[in-house]
Parts: structure tokens; C-alpha cells; sequence
């Protein structure tokens, strides 16, 4: 609960504290314009009903006061009274101190390597597809771990579209809403044979990239083949540690990707491997060998030094004290936040045996959203 409001830098600020010892400050500017009145706010969807220009250049508190868990603020010129919910501004502060050390992860985030046990982060297709309580517990799997397996589920082909029903909408790309994994003669792409996959992030040569991918399995009688997830913050974590400088070209220049199928289709963009925000927080990574097409966003000087940490980026994407490896059974599926996990497979150990594996592209808003809420009607 709030404990104290004192009002600061005449007016323009409010401080204040909490039962626990934390503190923070506010500026009246920001607190008007994040008010969460109805002249202010639908308080239906959230949506703002005013623009930042509808409001007075200066604006001042002159009273403010606690009841129960709320704060009670008054604001001029307008002679406006709001109120504002402890929780709420505790679960949105920004008064933090300047953070060095380098880049980090939201707090939402925990990484991980080798050691990460895929059973954590596992669940039963019955108990997801059924009951809210399980759904959430899974799609927070993601979130926080960036991915997340089924196990149990029908083995039937397109089965993997009833998984995404359960929390959103399936992309649809030019291979279709779905597509097939399996050995062919001569196949259109690399994924589609029996050779191994160093582990990579899919289709970055796409604008904008997708943001989840679901494997689904029908059949694995091959042997070896072993799927392979990697967590790319960690590996950026990593490269940070060796070669900030490294890191830094590669958050600094853009990397170009392109993708050339059969038929009419041409695909190309350009961002960077690592992306990371204005705070300081990796946001993205994006790694795919066999899509990078040649960099020319990076100046001469510096592309000598560029190449060195893309190459000492592969390495660690490639080392097994960084990976993950496990084996799909029919009827099992996996699902990676292709924004952040690097997902590969391991080459198969004979010619014997018959794998089939099928995918698609949800999109991680629609996955965040039913988070959302159904973390909401857990909290109630």
C-alpha cells in the first residue's frame, strides 16, 4: 500500500513511497496524460480520448492525499481531480537509476543454456487445450523461457492449427498457413532434407519477421534428426561478455537477408542481428546462415571487425554448452518465440526411417493477449 505523497519541484512532480520501502517519482505531465478518468480514457478498451495538445504546456499539482490504496491528485490549470490506483503506478514506474554493465533482458525474461530442462517448460495437449489454468501456465513457458513443448496431442495432419486457436491466428506466408518438414529429392529448402540445421531464427528476409513458429510431429522413425533450440539472448549475453565492441557492431548495422523460391517469390530485409532498445534491453536477435545475402549497410573500416563477431556469434550458437536437444514423438510439438530462440536439428544417422513434421507462423500478440488475460482472471 502507498504510505507517503509529497509533492516536488513546485509542483511539476509528486514523490512517492510505498509500505515495503520502495519509492519512486512522478511528473504531472505524465501522470495527466496517463490518467485513467472516462474524459480521459475509453474505459472500455483503454484507448485515449484526448491528445497530448488538448492538454495545458504547463501543468502543476497543488493536492495530493492517500485513500485506502489510491492516490488523490488535483491538477491545474485545469482544477481537475484524479485519481490514480497505487498498484497501477507501482507496476509502472520509471524513475529508475542509469543502469550500466551493459545490456540486459526484461525482467519478464530468464535465459538459459545447456543445462535448461525442456520438461519445465512442458505440457500435456489435453490439459492445454481444455483448461485456462494450463493454457496459462504454457503460453508463460514462452514468454518467459521463449519456448515450449506439447506432448500427448492427436496425431493428425494440421492438428498444430487447433493448438494456435487456443491463443491466436496463424500467419499465413507463401508456404501457405501451414507447411510440410520431410526428406525430398530436391527440395526448395535446406529444411526439407535430411541434413543437419546449425540452429537460426526463420525467415528474417521477411518484413516484418515472424514472431512465433510451432513445429508439429507426425511421424519420426528416423534415426537421429534430434531437434535443437538455443536461447540467442543468452548467446548475445555471451558474445557481450567476450566482445562488447563485437556486440556493439552488430546492434550498431544492419544485416541483409533474402530468400529467393521457386515460382515468383523474392524476399529481402535488413535489420540487425542483435537489436537492442534505447535502454539497453535485447529485444531481438536474428541469425540465419543460409539466408544472409551479402552486408553492405557496414562502413569498410569496419567490416573487418563485423565479420569477426559474426563469426564468433555462430560459434556460440553452435556450442553445445549452449544448446538444447531433444526428440519429437508423434503427436509433440514445439513452439519458439522466433524473435529470440534459435531453433535447429541435428542430421539424421541413417537413410532408414521416415520423418514429418508440419508448421506454421502465429503471431506472439495474439499469444501475449491471451496471456493477458487470462493472467487477469487468475488475479481476480
Amino acid at each position: 500500500m502507498l504510505k507517503e505523497a509529497k509533492i516536488i519541484e513546485a509542483g511539476k512532480a509528486i514523490a512517492l513511497s510505498w509500505q515495503d520501502g520502495l519509492t519512486a517519482r512522478f511528473h504531472a505531465l505524465w501522470l495527466r496524460d496517463n490518467a485513467q478518468d472516462p474524459e480521459t480514457r475509453d474505459l472500455a478498451n483503454g484507448q485515449r480520448l484526448i491528445t497530448l495538445q488538448q492538454l495545458p504546456e504547463t501543468i502543476l499539482l497543488t493536492e495530493a492525499s492517500l485513500q485506502s490504496e489510491a492516490l488523490q491528485l488535483l491538477f491545474q490549470p485545469e482544477d481537475k481531480h484524479i485519481r490514480f490506483d497505487g498498484t497501477w503506478l507501482r507496476e509502472r514506474i520509471y524513475d529508475r537509476p542509469g543502469e550500466g554493465g551493459g545490456p540486459k533482458v526484461s525482467d519478464a525474461v530468464q535465459t538459459w543454456d545447456h543445462d535448461f530442462d525442456p520438461g519445465l517448460v512442458t505440457e500435456d495437449y489435453a490439459a492445454v487445450t481444455t483448461n485456462r489454468t494450463a493454457l496459462r501456465r504454457w503460453l508463460g513457458h514462452v514468454r518467459r523461457h521463449g519456448f515450449a513443448r506439447l506432448e500427448g496431442g492427436p496425431v493428425e495432419p494440421q492438428a498444430l492449427l487447433t493448438v494456435v486457436e487456443h491463443f491466436g491466428f496463424v500467419r499465413e506466408t507463401n508456404y501457405g498457413r501451414w507447411f510440410e518438414v520431410r526428406s525430398e529429392v530436391n527440395p526448395s529448402n535446406l529444411a526439407f532434407t535430411g541434413l543437419g540445421l546449425q540452429a537460426h531464427t526463420d525467415n528474417p528476409y521477411r518484413d516484418p519477421q515472424p514472431t512465433l513458429q510451432i513445429l508439429y510431429c507426425l511421424e519420426n522413425a528416423a534415426e537421429g534428426g534430434d531437434n535443437l533450440v538455443v536461447d540467442g539472448f543468452r548467446v548475445a549475453e555471451r558474445l557481450y561478455a567476450e566482445d562488447p565492441e563485437g556486440f556493439a557492431l552488430l546492434a550498431k548495422h544492419r544485416a541483409r537477408f533474402e530468400y529467393r523460391g521457386t515460382g515468383s517469390v523474392h524476399l529481402s530485409a535488413q535489420r540487425p542481428m542483435i537489436e537492442v532498445s534505447a535502454d539497453g534491453e535485447i529485444t531481438a536477435v536474428r541469425f540465419n546462415n543460409r539466408s544472409t545475402a551479402p552486408i553492405t549497410a557496414v562502413p569498410y573500416d569496419e567490416m573487418e571487425a563485423y565479420y569477426r563477431a559474426y563469426r564468433r556469434f555462430g560459434a556460440l550458437v553452435e556450442d553445445p554448452a549452449l544448446g538444447v536437444a531433444f526428440k519429437l514423438e508423434p503427436g509433440a510439438c514445439f513452439i519458439v518465440d522466433n524473435t529470440r530462440v534459435l531453433h535447429g536439428r541435428r542430421a539424421f544417422t541413417s537413410t532408414g526411417g521416415r520423418r514429418w513434421l508440419q508448421g506454421c507462423y502465429p503471431d506472439k500478440d495474439g499469444l501475449l493477449s491471451t496471456l493477458s488475460i487470462l493472467e487477469a482472471e487468475d488475479a481476480q
